[in-house]
């Protein structure tokens, strides 16, 4: 029960109460554009986004759980169309990308490559490699070595 409610008020103040809040939330969005690239996370997805935010969190169990539940909460407003769309990520990806230019380097396609392994449909295939292509652009011309 209080870690039921502790989750949720992370989560509704997340900006003020969680150290680096805006670097989980990229990671967040980056995420999100893999699994929301067919409208609906599959269970195969759920097993590989938790074993991506153990990976990146380790044994932070409040940062895994909130990075998964901020997945979902982008995944839901896409799906019911509240306030954010597909295309709409897209852009605020590539805004913050190249604004924060540190944050290209979260991005870790050998992850995200583990995320592509669900997909079944050719089409939903396609478009995530797509997703990816997007993805390895912006950590190409953002990314660390670029930057010195």
């Amino acid at each position: 029960m209080f870690r039921t409610i502790k989750r949720n008020i992370m989560r509704m103040f997340r900006e003020y109460l969680v150290y680096h809040h805006s670097s989980m939330e990229y990671r967040a969005k980056i995420l999100t554009l893999m699994v929301s690239s067919n409208d609906e996370i599959c269970d195969c997805e759920r097993e590989k986004l938790q074993e991506i935010a153990s990976k990146t969190y380790g044994d932070d169990i409040d940062r895994v759980v909130l990075l998964i539940e901020t997945v979902l909460e982008y995944h839901n407003k896409i799906v019911t169309n509240n306030g954010l769309d597909f295309e709409h990520l897209i852009q605020i990806v590539a805004r913050e990308t190249k604004e924060v230019k540190r944050f290209a380097n979260k991005i870790d396609m050998k992850l995200l490559l583990e995320l592509h392994k669900c997909m079944i449909k050719e089409e939903d295939i396609l478009f995530q490699r797509r997703i990816l292509e997007f993805l390895q652009e912006l950590k190409d011309e953002y990314g660390e070595k670029n930057n010195k």
